[in-house]
């Protein structure tokens, strides 16, 4: 249903999607310089639901949440978010989406100068004209969802790094955002916290009804949170649905993937 036609070079026609994809990457073709890291990536993420996207390390799992949050911009295809195409917006018209969209980045990225306070405070500080009672309110509430009361004081440096995974959560869903991007969520974890981030990551999406992009290769938790699944090769997508499908999947490379296995296509 990709209508395409000729004139010295291929277009791509957008095809937005229907009211229960919130997330739409179409024929996405990234680059830096001569290296080509998406090449006709697509793929739909359901509304209210989790889809994770797994992949080989340094496949490029993580960029497809940067140019779904608009931090790099496709050099073809289209990208549609809650409806509307994000290709070609303003910075403005951007961050305007952004507000509506929390971040969980893979090391957390935390401000090491700010309090655990100040870093959930921060996109309310930005993005909102909540005065600060409201604001410390708000910071109070969410970590205390997160099982983070009594840490606002504390600096980032002083916490594990499951707390500070967990103060980086907070802060991707103080805004209670519709779309929530997780990048790797639970790499350098150990097996108990990386269960404690799995049913974290849960408890936002039931709580917040929000639609959940996670990035992992952690098979065990992408299967306990996702509803769906997208596998990423060589910057394209080879296989997007439901769980069950997935692990169902007759493609070699998906079934090596899942298997762990040394033998297949996927070169080692």
């Amino acid at each position: 249903m990709l209508d395409e036609h000729v004139a010295g070079h291929r277009e791509i026609v957008p095809d937005p999607p229907p009211g229960d994809i919130a997330i739409r990457l179409q024929c996405v073709e990234l680059r830096y310089g001569p290296k080509i890291v998406l090449s006709d990536c697509s793929m739909d993420c359901q509304r209210g639901e989790i889809t994770c996207v797994i992949g080989l390390s340094g496949a490029g799992k993580s960029t497809i949440l940067r140019v779904i949050n608009g931090l790099r911009h496709a050099s073809r295809g289209h990208v549609f978010v809650n409806g509307d195409e994000t290709t070609h917006l303003s910075d403005r018209k951007l961050n305007e989406i952004r507000r509506k969209m929390g971040f969980a980045f893979q090391y957390s990225a935390l401000f090491d100068s700010l309090t655990v306070g100040e870093n959930v405070a921060y996109p309310l500080w930005e993005h909102t004209e909540l005065n600060p009672t409201e604001i410390r309110e708000r910071v109070e509430k969410t970590l205390e969802t997160l099982g983070l009361e009594g840490v606002d004081k504390r600096m980032p440096s002083e916490l594990s790094g499951g707390m500070q995974k967990r103060v980086g959560f907070a802060r991707a869903v103080v805004n209670d955002p519709e779309i929530i991007l997780f990048d790797e969520p639970t790499t350098g974890l150990d097996p108990i916290m990386t269960h404690v981030i799995t049913e974290t990551i849960q408890n936002i999406q039931k709580r917040l009804k929000a639609t959940c992009v996670v990035v992992s290769h952690d098979m065990p938790s992408v299967y306990r949170v996702a509803d769906n699944i997208a596998m990423l090769f060589e910057g394209t997508i080879i296989e997007n649905g439901p769980v069950q499908q997935i692990k169902a999947s007759r493609n070699p490379i998906v079934q090596q993937f899942l298997e762990g296995s040394e033998d297949g296509p996927i070169p080692l």
